[in-house]
C-alpha cells in the first residue's frame, strides 16, 4: 500500500483536532493554576513533608501513564472515592467524556508546571518581594505584583510544554475517558486508530499536526528560557 504522507482534504482529522485544542488548553489552565501555587507554597514555606509533596507532585512525570489511568479511576471513577459522590450526589459521570480527558491531561501536565514554575520564583530575590511587604503589600500581591512578573518567563515555558505534553497524552486519556470519535478521541488516540485501520493517509496527516505544533512550542520554550543579559 503507498505511503501518502499527508491529506488535508480528509475531514477525519478535524474533529480531534479541536477536541485536543480544548483538552489541552483547559488541562494547561488547570496546570497552570495548580502548578504555580503548589510550586510557590514549596518555593517560599519550610514545612514538615516538604520533600514528600514535592515528590509526589513531581511523581506523574515518571509513572507510566497506564499507573496514572489506574489512579485516576481509584478517585473519578463510578466506584472512586471522589467518583462515586459526584454520581450521587450531583448525577455526575466523568468516565468516558471529555473532561474525563481532560482530569487525565491535567495530571499528566501537571510536573511540568511545577517544576519551571518552583525553579522560576526560587530564583526570585527576596530583597524585592521583602521591600514590597514593608511598602504595605499583602502576600497574595506581593504574588501578583512582584514574584509572578519576575518569574513569568519559566512559568509562560512550563505552561507552553504542559500543553505540548497535554496534546500527545495517550495512556491516562485512553483508561479514563476511551477513544470514542466524536467525543473523547483526541489526535494521539485518533493515530492509534488511523494506524490499527490501515489509514496511513489520516495518520500521517494527524502526525504532521502534532509534530509541528510539539516543534513550535519546543523552540519557543528554549527562546524563552536563554538567560537574559
Amino acid at each position: 500500500m503507498d505511503t501518502v504522507w499527508f491529506d488535508f482534504t480528509n475531514i477525519a482529522f478535524t474533529g480531534p483536532l479541536l477536541l485536543t485544542l480544548k483538552v489541552a488548553g483547559l488541562a494547561t489552565l488547570g496546570a497552570l493554576i495548580l502548578g504555580v501555587s503548589v510550586a510557590y507554597a514549596l518555593a517560599r514555606w519550610d514545612f514538615p513533608g516538604r520533600d514528600f509533596l514535592d515528590a509526589v507532585c513531581t511523581l506523574p512525570m515518571v509513572m507510566p501513564p497506564t499507573v496514572l489511568g489506574y489512579y485516576l479511576l481509584i478517585f473519578i471513577g463510578r466506584r472512586g472515592v471522589v467518583g462515586a459522590w459526584l454520581h450521587e450526589h450531583c448525577g455526575i459521570t466523568l468516565m468516558f467524556t471529555w473532561q474525563g480527558a481532560v482530569i487525565a491531561a491535567t495530571v499528566v501536565a501537571f510536573p511540568l508546571v511545577f517544576k519551571s514554575a518552583r525553579a522560576a520564583l526560587e530564583d526570585v530575590g527576596s530583597q524585592y518581594e521583602n521591600a514590597a511587604r514593608t511598602l504595605g503589600q499583602g502576600e497574595l500581591a506581593v504574588f501578583l505584583r512582584v514574584s509572578l512578573p519576575l518569574a513569568f518567563r519559566g512559568v509562560l515555558s512550563g505552561g507552553m510544554l504542559a500543553f505540548a505534553r497535554a496534546m500527545g497524552e495517550f495512556g491516562a486519556t485512553l483508561m479514563v475517558a476511551g477513544n470514542l470519535p466524536g467525543r473523547t478521541q483526541t489526535l494521539s488516540l485518533a493515530v492509534y486508530s488511523a494506524v490499527q485501520a490501515g489509514d496511513n493517509a489520516l495518520a500521517n496527516t494527524l502526525v504532521l499536526i502534532i509534530s509541528i505544533v510539539c516543534v513550535i512550542i519546543l523552540m519557543t520554550t528554549s527562546k524563552l528560557l536563554k538567560p537574559r543579559y
